[in-house]
């Protein structure tokens, strides 16, 4: 009688088709979590050093920024910095006069606030019935609005009579574009530098919650 033949090469064949599949799932799933961790540190990266986005919360920038606008913040542009200790390591430049910069909140370093800088450091500031002078001068501007046309006595409080205060060194003196509804620098002082996160330089989205609509006449505007 004839025996029958043994089919063990053919199943140590499967056995390494299989493996060999099994290799490549590994080296694929391998590939895939690579590729998301790279990702995940270079959004890092780009969040903590370059560019950043935020929500506007409250109207005290308008008209220029509204409640509802997301804007990009650049934050190379005055240097990069060390995240927690806000340490500069490469200083590239320094805010000036105009700006509109996001910050820690001196009064609540866990929140985060956008004015417009309007002194800079050794700037003498003062505020007389609304008007802005700095080092005597009047600031003649475009962005800042007045809503309310009465005026409140120093002796009261700071919204329009200011002054006059000199900028220290590594200090800013802020202030919202909607001038009777801003809590600023007239009110809780000078925003440190080591504070400032970076200048908002375009709006990439609005969203205006009462009327419920994309306002998309405004996305894509550039901030000046």
């Amino acid at each position: 009688m004839n025996k029958k033949t043994e089919s063990k090469p053919k199943a140590d064949k499967t056995e390494k088709t299989d493996s060999k599949k099994q290799t490549q799932k590994k080296g694929k799933l391998r590939e895939n979590i690579e590729a998301i961790i790279i990702a995940i540190i270079l959004a890092l990266f780009i969040r903590t050093f370059i560019v950043q986005a935020f929500k506007i919360p409250s109207g005290s920038m308008q008209p220029t920024l509204k409640i509802g606008d997301h804007i990009l913040v650049n934050k190379f542009i005055y240097g990069v910095k060390l995240p927690y200790v806000r340490t500069t390591l490469i200083p590239v430049g320094e805010p000036e006069r105009g700006d509109i910069i996001v910050f820690k909140y001196p009064e609540q370093p866990d929140k985060d606030f956008i004015k417009r800088v309007i002194g800079v450091p050794g700037d003498r500031v003062r505020i007389k019935e609304k008007q802005v002078f700095i080092n005597g001068q009047p600031l003649n501007h475009d962005y800042g609005v007045h809503t309310d046309a009465n005026i409140i006595p120093g002796r009261v409080n700071h919204r329009d009579n200011f002054g006059p205060a000199t900028v220290p060194e590594g200090a800013y003196f802020v202030m919202g574009d909607n001038r009777d509804n801003s809590y600023d620098s007239r009110f809780w002082g000078f925003v440190d530098e080591s504070a400032i996160k970076g200048e908002a330089f375009i709006i990439y989205w609005s969203w205006d919650s009462e009327d419920f609509d994309v306002r998309w006449g405004r996305i894509g505007t550039l901030l000046e």
